[in-house]
C-alpha cells in the first residue's frame, strides 16, 4: 500500500486532515516559546511549562466544549504563580493547581460555567491590564540581568534603580539589549514580506536572539536544562496536609477564578473568528479542569485557553480539535528529543516575548474610549489594575468584583419623585423606580422639603422594589409629616407586608 493511499484513507476519515496538521505546526510554533517564557517567568523549570503545553494539548484538546481553542501555561497566571511558588514552594504548586481543576471539575458538572459571562468586561479587562504592569515590571529585572522584587509595587519602584545600576554594567547593558532587540522584532514581524511571516513572530524572535547570543558570545543567562522527567514532580502527600491553610486556599480559588474567566472569555473571542461550532461553556470548563487536575499531578503549572495560541490556530485554517492535540504531540516530541535546544534560548529573550504579551494585555485604547462613553467602566478598570499592582491578585479581583456590584446595584436603584401642587388640596407625590437604601438620602429630602401645614397623598404604585430600609424610613417620615401637618399622610400603592401593589 503506498503513501498516497494512506493519505488519501486518512483524508476520508479525516477530511480536514491537510488543513489541521498545517496549523498544528503553527501553533507547536507559536506555543513552544511561550509555554518556556511563561515557565522561566513564574520560577518554575522550563520543562514544566512544555508539561503544562503538552497535557493542554493531549487531554484537553481531546475534551469536548471549544473546537479550536488551544490550552496552555498563560502569561496571565505567570505573577500568581511565581508568588505561590515563592509562598509555598515548588511541590505545593502541584497540589494548588490539583485542587484547582478538581474545582473547575465541579464547577462545570454543576453548569456554572454560562454564569462567568456575567463577569464584568471591565473586571476582566482590569486583571488582564493590572496582570500586564506587573508583568512587564517583573520582566524588566532579568532583561537588566537583575533580580526582581517580591511585590508589584516595589517591582515598579526600583525599576529606575535597576536601569541605572544596568548602564554601569557591560553584561546588563548586553542581555538589555537583546531584550530590546527581542521585542523590536516582534513589534515589526507584521511588517516583514510575506514569505519571512509564515515564521510566528516568537519564534522569529527568540531563534534571531538565539543567533545573535552565539555569533556575537553576548554574556546573557540562557534557561536551565534538567529534562523532562527530572522536571516532573507529582507532589508528596504530605504537601496536601500543608497546603490546607487560609492562604493556601486563597490561592486556589485565585487560580480557580482567574483560570476559568480567562479561558471562557477567550473561547467568546475564538468564537467570533470562525463560523464552526460554539463553545459548550459548562464543558469547557470541565476540559480546563481536567488538564489542569493532571497538570497538578504531575507538578506542573496551571493552564487556561490562550487566546494568542488559539487566535494562531484559527487564522492558520484549523477546522477541528485534531489541529490542538497534534499540537501536543510536537510539543511531546520536542520535549522528548531536543530538550537540550532549550539551553541555547536566552533569557532576556523570553523576557522580551513577556514585556510584550504584558503589553498587549493593557487596554490603552479601549481605556481611552471607555474614559468617553463610561466613565464608571473605566474607573472599575483603572481601579482593578492599580490594586492588583499595589495589594494582591485576588485582593485586586476582589476589589474590582465589589466595585462593579456597587455600581450596579446604584445604577439599578434609580428612583423618581413627583410633586403635583395644584394650590388647593392635598400635595400630589408619585414614586416611581426601584427605592433602595442607596437611594433614600434623596427620597427623604425631597420629601422633608414639602411643606408641613399641607396635606400630602404619597402614591407608590409606581415603584417596583421597596427595600426594608426605604419602607420603614417612608413610615416614620409620614408619622412625623402627619403630626406636624394638618392631616395624615395618605398612602397609596403599599401593601403591609409584600411591598409595593403590583400596576394595573
Amino acid at each position: 500500500m503506498t503513501s498516497n493511499h494512506l493519505i488519501s484513507r486518512a483524508t476520508g476519515r479525516f477530511p480536514y486532515l491537510r488543513q489541521d496538521l498545517a496549523a498544528s505546526l503553527v501553533v507547536f510554533l507559536v506555543a513552544l516559546p511561550l509555554c518556556v517564557g511563561v515557565a522561566v517567568a513564574s520560577g518554575v523549570p522550563a520543562e514544566l511549562g512544555l508539561v503544562t503545553g503538552i497535557v493542554g494539548g493531549l487531554v484537553t484538546g481531546l475534551l469536548r466544549g471549544s473546537s479550536l481553542q488551544v490550552s496552555g501555561p498563560a502569561a496571565g497566571l505567570t505573577v500568581l504563580v511565581y508568588e505561590a511558588v515563592q509562598e509555598f514552594g515548588l511541590p505545593a504548586l502541584g497540589a494548588i493547581v490539583l485542587a484547582a481543576g478538581l474545582l473547575q471539575l465541579l464547577m462545570g458538572a454543576l453548569r456554572l460555567g454560562r454564569y462567568f459571562r456575567a463577569i464584568s468586561v471591565s473586571v476582566v479587562e482590569g486583571m488582564l491590564a493590572g496582570i500586564g504592569l506587573v508583568l512587564i515590571a517583573g520582566q524588566l529585572y532579568p532583561a537588566m540581568a537583575a533580580k526582581a522584587p517580591a511585590s508589584g509595587l516595589a517591582k515598579l519602584a526600583g525599576l529606575p534603580g535597576a536601569l541605572l545600576d544596568a548602564l554601569d554594567d557591560g553584561r546588563a547593558l548586553a542581555s538589555l539589549d537583546l531584550c530590546a532587540g527581542t521585542v523590536a522584532v516582534l513589534v515589526l514581524w507584521k511588517h516583514a514580506p510575506a514569505r519571512l511571516r509564515t515564521v510566528p513572530g516568537p519564534l522569529a524572535a527568540v531563534g534571531l536572539a538565539m543567533l545573535a547570543a552565539l555569533v556575537l558570545r553576548l554574556p546573557v543567562a540562557t534557561v536551565e536544562v534538567k529534562g523532562l522527567l527530572g522536571a516532573i514532580q507529582p507532589p508528596p502527600l504530605s504537601v496536601f496536609a500543608e497546603t490546607a491553610s487560609v492562604a493556601a486556599l486563597g490561592t486556589v480559588v485565585a487560580f480557580t477564578l482567574i483560570a476559568s474567566a480567562e479561558s471562557l472569555f477567550s473561547a467568546a473571542a475564538v468564537d467570533r473568528l470562525h463560523d464552526g461550532p460554539r463553545t459548550a461553556y459548562d464543558k469547557e470548563l470541565m476540559a480546563q479542569g481536567a488538564g489542569n487536575a493532571v497538570c497538578g499531578l504531575l507538578g506542573a503549572l496551571p493552564m487556561t485557553a490562550v487566546i494568542v495560541r488559539s487566535a494562531a490556530n484559527v487564522q492558520a485554517g484549523a477546522r477541528t480539535k485534531a489541529s490542538r492535540v497534534l499540537h501536543g504531540v510536537w510539543l511531546l516530541l520536542f520535549a522528548a528529543l531536543l530538550p537540550d535546544a532549550l539551553a541555547y534560548i536566552p533569557i532576556p529573550a523570553l523576557a522580551g516575548i513577556l514585556i510584550h504579551s504584558g503589553a498587549k494585555l493593557v487596554p490603552v485604547g479601549a481605556l481611552t474610549v471607555l474614559w468617553r462613553e463610561h466613565r464608571g467602566e473605566a474607573l472599575i478598570l483603572a481601579v482593578t489594575a492599580v490594586s492588583i499592582v499595589v495589594v494582591s491578585m485576588f485582593e485586586g479581583v476582589l476589589i474590582g468584583l465589589a466595585l462593579a456590584i456597587v455600581k450596579t446595584a446604584w445604577e439599578a436603584s434609580h428612583v423618581r419623585l413627583e410633586v403635583v401642587d395644584k394650590g388647593a388640596g392635598p400635595i400630589e407625590a408619585h414614586l416611581s423606580g426601584n427605592a433602595t437604601f442607596l437611594r433614600l438620602p434623596k427620597i427623604l429630602d425631597s420629601l422633608e422639603s414639602l411643606p408641613e401645614d399641607r396635606p400630602v397623598r404619597l402614591d407608590l404604585s409606581g415603584l417596583h422594589h421597596l427595600d426594608h430600609a426605604c419602607r420603614t424610613a417612608l413610615e416614620a417620615w409620614t408619622a412625623r409629616h402627619g403630626a406636624a401637618g394638618t392631616e395624615p399622610v395618605r398612602l397609596t400603592g403599599l401593601t403591609a407586608a409584600s411591598g409595593p401593589e403590583p400596576e394595573r
